[in-house]
């Protein structure tokens, strides 16, 4: 059983990861860091279960995934609303982080920027949630099928197959942009 008093020491190395990953699951930096925000403050909350000795990554991305997918169904359920004043607000506050050098983004998101091409982003972003979840947590994130089957919770097969087909969803979509930039 783990000790509350070490869970900054142990979980916060994981936050920049964390904030990669579900900046990549809500495509929005101010959901992101809500979501983590949220994630961080269950993990504490629950870190007196957490086993020592286990995997506390996988354990903190099955607390992030289970936290993206409740407020995803919540949001759902709700119209959405946005006031004039607010985008006012977000839009200077866009202008002065531009220009004071503001909060910068991950190093993993500055690599993905630098080396992944927008058609690339755009045919992981095109896949259903269902398949695009197992592709980044393997193929950008690193982790194996049992972690992802755990962050998931489905079975290790569930798994395998909608990697295959995320894998082959991504390829085709991938093939068609080739194809329509004559580089086949």
């Amino acid at each position: 059983m783990a000790d509350q008093a070490d869970f900054e020491r142990d979980a916060m190395e994981f936050a920049p990861q964390l904030y990669a990953a579900a900046l990549r699951m809500t495509r929005n930096p101010a959901d992101a860091e809500d979501v983590v925000q949220e994630t961080f403050l269950k993990a504490y909350r629950s870190y007196h279960t957490f086993q020592a000795g286990t995997n506390l990554k996988a354990w903190l991305y099955r607390i992030l995934t289970n936290t993206y997918i409740n407020r995803y169904r919540k949001s759902q359920r709700r119209p959405s609303e946005v006031e004039l004043g607010e985008l006012q607000d977000l839009y200077l506050f866009k202008r002065l982080g531009d220009s004071t050098g503001g909060a910068s983004p991950s190093a993993e998101i500055q690599a993905l920027d630098g080396i992944v091409d927008t058609d690339i982003k755009g045919a992981l972003e095109g896949l259903p949630d269902n398949f695009r979840m197992p592709v980044l947590l393997a193929d950008v994130d690193g982790f194996s099928y049992k972690e992802i089957a755990e962050i998931l919770d489905i079975p290790i097969g569930t798994v395998m197959s909608r990697l295959h087909r995320g894998r082959k969803a991504l390829q085709k979509k991938l093939w068609n942009v080739a194809s329509e930039r004559g580089i086949l």
